[in-house]
């Protein structure tokens, strides 16, 4: 399991690999400790993550303001819109 990483200005998570609902966990985790308009970018294998992040971004009041596929891996760009309880 790779660390959190700042790359240009957003965390990057990098959950590939990893099965539902995981990717979508640690996500919400670095969430919480993100200030509100900080961004985050997720990398996923697993197809199921596309309808997970899709409602976890409804649920949570999140923006989804990126979603992509590359060669079987998804990238999802999400912008922190409400703080969390830590």
């Amino acid at each position: 399991m790779k660390a959190h990483v700042s790359v240009m200005g957003e965390r990057l998570i990098d959950a590939q690999y990893q099965k539902s609902p995981i990717p979508v966990l640690r996500a919400a985790r670095a969430l919480r400790f993100m200030a509100v308009g900080e961004k985050l970018r997720l990398l996923a294998t697993d197809p199921a993550a596309v309808a997970d992040i899709r409602e976890f971004c409804k649920n949570t009041g999140h923006a989804l303001i990126a979603a992509s596929e590359i060669k079987g891996v998804f990238s999802f760009s999400l912008k922190c819109l409400r703080e969390e309880d830590a």
